[in-house]
């Protein structure tokens, strides 16, 4: 009894909101497109899950009349709001799918090498991720020795649940289950440019991975460019406790001085420390859903509204780990 009263309560939650779920998927082998950009084109949006899922309410985005769907290896998609359909189909980017390299496994001798993360548990020098922000580092190649990423290692900042105490090495921290997205770049022009991993890549943190999540790329093959490489970041929403991917909050709707309505993005957890202990400008972001989705350096000169720029906080410290190939 107790479990129909659970299930009708949801039925008529959903019914009240307007409920629509909807799912990305390829159109040729109808598999789910996974992890897919769904923007708003007003400066927010959401992200479908691994299944190509994702909830779209009338009732939650008003004001929202058209969807513009991206993802890796398919071609843009622009569709109405009114009668969204359960299913919507993508067709592949032939010109993206013909760039993929296939790479033979190299068996000859490396040295591991390592550049540590910046660590700081200090709030007030941390990013607060938001899912219209993708933050980008640069590591140059400093000679043509060949280089393959086998580790990435992400700062985080923990919250502790009781303010008071947030200098204790010993706090109890605040729970969170995040989905990252992490993204490769070849550098054009000194800028992130074209993706050299095809693969979505993405991990789950908590607090219980302390403060530097590492992860294990290996497998993935990406060797670092003549050029150097970029390295990004992209907060996708919390999971449940299997690391499934929930609807994004709404965005915050904020009443500015002139009456108009500013809509704010929904800020998550973890927090990502930045540091002033790398002196060149590495850190790049871009706003997903804005800006016509460019990058630009994280400095003064870009003209980043930051409290940590002010505090001249302007790089993320991401750690690698590398083999390089001898001879």
């Amino acid at each position: 009894m107790k479990h129909y009263s659970v299930l009708l309560y949801f039925l008529v939650f959903c019914t009240v909101l307007g409920f629509s779920q909807t799912t990305i998927k390829d159109v040729q082998t109808r598999y789910p497109v996974s992890y897919a950009t769904v923007s708003f084109n007003n400066g927010n949006g959401l992200f479908a899950n691994d299944e190509g899922e994702f909830v779209f309410t009338k009732k939650l985005y008003p004001d929202v009349d058209t969807l513009y769907i991206s993802a890796l290896g398919y071609k843009d998609l622009k569709i109405a709001t009114l009668n969204l359909p359960d299913t919507i189909l993508m067709d592949t980017e032939t010109n993206t799918l013909d760039e993929v390299l296939i790479t033979a496994k190299i068996d000859r001798k490396f040295k591991v090498e390592n550049i540590k993360p910046y660590l700081d548990d200090d709030y007030y020098h941390c990013w607060l991720p938001t899912i219209e922000s993708e933050i980008a580092v640069y590591f140059n190649n400093p000679d043509t020795d060949l280089k393959k990423i086998t580790k990435v290692h992400f700062p985080i900042t923990l919250e502790s649940k009781d303010w008071d105490k947030r200098k204790r090495s010993n706090a109890d921290k605040k729970p969170f289950s995040t989905l990252f997205k992490v993204k490769f770049y070849n550098s054009e022009n000194g800028y992130p440019g074209k993706e050299i991993s095809y693969r979505n890549i993405v991990f789950r943190t908590t607090e219980k991975d302390g403060d530097n999540f590492t992860l294990n790329v290996e497998d993935e093959d990406i060797f670092i460019p003549k050029n150097g490489v970029f390295i990004s970041l992209q907060v996708l929403g919390y999971t449940d406790n299997n690391g499934k991917l929930l609807s994004n909050k709404k965005y915050k709707e904020i009443k500015s001085n002139d009456g108009s309505i500013v809509k704010i993005p929904t800020n998550f957890r973890p927090l990502l420390p930045f540091t002033d202990k790398i002196t060149q400008n590495n850190t790049y972001i871009k706003r997903v859903f804005i800006n016509e989705n460019k990058w630009a350096r994280f400095e003064k000169e870009s003209n980043f509204q930051s409290s940590l720029l002010q505090a001249g906080l302007n790089n993320y410290g991401i750690g690698l780990t590398y083999n390089v190939y001898k001879d």
